[in-house]
């Protein structure tokens, strides 16, 4: 991947809906080099897809929370039936694994409070093998960005 591709990548990160023109421009390229590298770049999986942003208050998930869950063991077996029951749960928009005191980093978005007890409750307990559950919910957001930073 050169210079580029990067520049066409961060385009589209700012504008995923703009067309393959204003793209070019945007890149100093003719459209139809660009639309080739385009084309390469979804086929080579470097771009997996496009999506919406979507404000999440008047979607009706206004509750943002971080979540950090330390196992009680690390067996194979409790591991691959934690990650799999968390794939399975739409509250959970990313779970990311963790070096430190906390194995796993989960952000989750809910209706309100009670969404949230429920979830723990009725959700994440019924799972086994947690050791703790840390949360911290957000009451604000200062920065808010899917561009990816220039790479030299």
């Amino acid at each position: 991947m050169d210079q580029k591709d990067r520049q066409i990548i961060r385009a589209l990160q700012r504008n995923g809906r703009a067309t393959n023109l204003e793209l070019a421009e945007q890149v100093n390229l003719s459209p139809s080099p660009c639309l080739r590298r385009l084309r390469l770049l979804e086929e080579r999986g470097v771009i997996r897809g496009y999506s919406a942003e979507v404000d999440a208050k008047a979607y009706g998930l206004p509750v943002t929370v971080f979540i950090r869950i330390r196992l009680e063991r690390h067996s194979g077996e409790l591991i691959e039936q934690f990650e799999s029951r968390i794939k399975a749960l739409d509250e959970v928009l990313e779970c990311h694994l963790l070096t430190g005191p906390a194995d796993y980093f989960l952000k989750v978005m809910v209706a309100d409070l009670e969404a949230y007890e429920d979830f723990i409750r009725n959700r994440i307990h019924p799972i086994g093998g947690i050791g703790s559950i840390d949360s911290s919910f957000v009451y604000g957001t200062v920065k808010k960005t899917g561009v990816y930073p220039a790479v030299d």
